[in-house]
Protein backbone atom coordinates (compact mmCIF):
# COMPACT_ATOMS: atom_id res chain seq x y z
CA UNK A 1 0.00 0.00 0.00
CA UNK A 2 1.15 3.44 -1.41
CA UNK A 3 4.48 1.90 -2.40
CA UNK A 4 6.07 1.24 1.25
CA UNK A 5 7.80 -1.10 2.27
CA UNK A 6 7.46 -3.20 5.57
CA UNK A 7 10.87 -0.86 6.65
CA UNK A 8 9.21 2.16 5.51
CA UNK A 9 6.07 0.94 7.45
CA UNK A 10 8.65 0.97 10.69
CA UNK A 11 9.59 4.07 9.71
CA UNK A 12 6.77 5.66 9.06
CA UNK A 13 4.63 3.94 12.38
CA UNK A 14 7.88 4.85 14.53
CA UNK A 15 8.14 8.68 13.56
CA UNK A 16 4.11 9.60 13.29
CA UNK A 17 3.63 9.79 17.01
CA UNK A 18 5.90 12.96 16.99
CA UNK A 19 3.15 14.88 14.71
CA UNK A 20 0.64 14.97 17.22
CA UNK A 21 2.91 15.16 20.30
CA UNK A 22 4.79 18.33 18.67
CA UNK A 23 1.66 20.04 17.87
CA UNK A 24 0.24 19.08 21.65
CA UNK A 25 3.51 20.55 23.15
CA UNK A 26 3.17 23.37 20.66
CA UNK A 27 -0.16 24.25 21.60
CA UNK A 28 0.18 23.55 25.22
CA UNK A 29 3.40 24.86 26.04
CA UNK A 30 4.44 27.58 22.76
CA UNK A 31 7.56 24.94 22.79
CA UNK A 32 8.60 21.50 22.67
CA UNK A 33 9.14 20.45 26.00
CA UNK A 34 11.70 18.44 26.64
CA UNK A 35 11.00 17.31 30.58
CA UNK A 36 7.59 15.88 30.55
CA UNK A 37 5.94 12.76 29.31
CA UNK A 38 5.14 14.21 25.99
CA UNK A 39 8.88 15.28 25.64
CA UNK A 40 10.53 11.82 25.94
CA UNK A 41 7.96 10.08 23.78
CA UNK A 42 8.79 12.86 21.07
CA UNK A 43 12.11 12.17 21.61
CA UNK A 44 11.97 8.33 21.32
CA UNK A 45 9.86 8.58 18.41
CA UNK A 46 11.92 11.40 16.77
CA UNK A 47 14.98 9.08 17.04
CA UNK A 48 13.24 6.46 15.63
CA UNK A 49 12.41 8.41 12.41
CA UNK A 50 15.61 9.71 12.33
CA UNK A 51 17.32 6.21 12.76
CA UNK A 52 15.49 4.11 10.46
CA UNK A 53 15.83 6.69 7.49
CA UNK A 54 19.29 5.30 6.54
CA UNK A 55 17.20 2.23 6.01
CA UNK A 56 14.67 3.31 4.18
CA UNK A 57 16.04 6.60 1.89
CA UNK A 58 17.20 6.13 -1.27
CA UNK A 59 18.49 9.81 -1.50
CA UNK A 60 21.34 11.69 -0.33
CA UNK A 61 19.23 14.60 0.58
CA UNK A 62 17.38 12.05 3.24
CA UNK A 63 20.22 10.96 4.60
CA UNK A 64 21.29 14.95 5.49
CA UNK A 65 18.17 15.67 6.89
CA UNK A 66 18.37 12.70 9.45
CA UNK A 67 21.70 13.54 10.35
CA UNK A 68 20.45 17.31 10.63
CA UNK A 69 17.40 15.94 12.88
CA UNK A 70 19.46 13.80 15.02
CA UNK A 71 22.17 16.22 15.67
CA UNK A 72 19.47 19.10 16.66
CA UNK A 73 17.44 16.48 18.67
CA UNK A 74 20.58 15.96 21.01
CA UNK A 75 21.33 18.90 21.23
CA UNK A 76 18.11 20.42 22.47
CA UNK A 77 17.69 17.94 24.72
CA UNK A 78 21.42 18.19 26.09
CA UNK A 79 20.51 21.60 26.93
CA UNK A 80 18.94 20.53 29.84
CA UNK A 81 22.54 19.96 31.48
CA UNK A 82 23.98 23.26 30.39
CA UNK A 83 26.14 24.21 33.02
CA UNK A 84 28.07 25.57 30.54
CA UNK A 85 25.44 27.49 28.06
CA UNK A 86 23.39 29.88 30.83
CA UNK A 87 20.37 31.56 29.67
CA UNK A 88 20.95 30.65 25.81
CA UNK A 89 20.01 27.10 26.95
CA UNK A 90 16.61 27.84 26.63
CA UNK A 91 17.20 29.91 22.99
CA UNK A 92 19.34 26.69 21.98
CA UNK A 93 17.01 24.05 23.09
CA UNK A 94 13.81 26.21 21.74
CA UNK A 95 15.24 26.35 18.16
CA UNK A 96 16.57 23.50 17.88
CA UNK A 97 13.23 21.28 18.73
CA UNK A 98 11.83 23.89 16.70
CA UNK A 99 14.27 22.87 14.15
CA UNK A 100 13.20 19.08 14.23
CA UNK A 101 9.63 19.53 14.02
CA UNK A 102 10.35 21.46 10.53
CA UNK A 103 13.05 18.79 9.46
CA UNK A 104 9.75 16.06 10.00
CA UNK A 105 7.11 18.02 8.78
CA UNK A 106 9.33 18.58 5.26
CA UNK A 107 9.50 14.82 4.46
CA UNK A 108 6.10 14.15 5.73
CA UNK A 109 4.42 16.53 3.70
CA UNK A 110 6.26 15.69 0.44
CA UNK A 111 5.99 11.55 0.87
CA UNK A 112 1.92 12.13 1.65
CA UNK A 113 1.56 14.67 -0.99
CA UNK A 114 3.49 12.19 -3.70
CA UNK A 115 1.38 9.01 -2.56
CA UNK A 116 -1.46 9.71 -1.65
CA UNK A 117 -4.28 8.99 -2.69
CA UNK A 118 -2.63 5.63 -3.29
CA UNK A 119 -1.88 4.92 -7.20
CA UNK A 120 -3.24 8.15 -7.82
CA UNK A 121 -1.37 10.94 -6.13
CA UNK A 122 -1.81 14.44 -5.70
CA UNK A 123 1.75 15.35 -6.76
CA UNK A 124 4.10 13.67 -9.07
CA UNK A 125 6.27 16.64 -10.13
CA UNK A 126 8.70 17.41 -7.37
CA UNK A 127 8.43 21.10 -9.05
CA UNK A 128 4.30 20.94 -8.84
CA UNK A 129 3.12 24.43 -7.29
CA UNK A 130 0.94 22.41 -4.61
CA UNK A 131 3.95 20.66 -3.30
CA UNK A 132 5.99 23.61 -3.64
CA UNK A 133 3.74 25.78 -1.97
CA UNK A 134 3.06 23.04 0.96
CA UNK A 135 7.06 23.29 1.36
CA UNK A 136 7.02 27.02 1.39
CA UNK A 137 4.61 27.32 3.88
CA UNK A 138 6.03 25.04 6.23
CA UNK A 139 8.80 27.53 6.09
CA UNK A 140 7.23 30.68 6.58
CA UNK A 141 5.30 28.61 9.95
CA UNK A 142 9.17 27.68 10.92
CA UNK A 143 9.65 31.51 10.82
CA UNK A 144 6.89 33.18 12.58
CA UNK A 145 6.94 30.24 15.12
CA UNK A 146 10.47 30.59 16.13
CA UNK A 147 10.05 34.11 15.84
CA UNK A 148 6.77 34.30 17.92
CA UNK A 149 8.87 31.46 20.83
CA UNK A 150 12.28 34.13 21.11
CA UNK A 151 9.97 37.08 21.82
CA UNK A 152 8.44 34.73 24.57
CA UNK A 153 11.44 33.50 25.74
CA UNK A 154 12.76 37.17 25.94
CA UNK A 155 9.67 38.59 28.02
CA UNK A 156 10.20 35.63 30.12
CA UNK A 157 13.73 37.40 30.68
CA UNK A 158 14.95 33.87 32.34
CA UNK A 159 14.70 30.52 31.34
CA UNK A 160 11.72 29.35 30.32
CA UNK A 161 11.14 26.24 32.03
Amino acid sequence: MFGISPLGWIHTLGSLPAIPLALYMLVRHGRITPRNGAGIAYFISMLIGAVTVFLVAHQAASHGIAIATILLLLTGYAMVYRPFAGRASSYIETVCLSLTVFLLMVPSVSETLRRVPDGHPLVTDPKAPLLLGSLASLAVMLLVGLTVQIIALRRRGKPGR
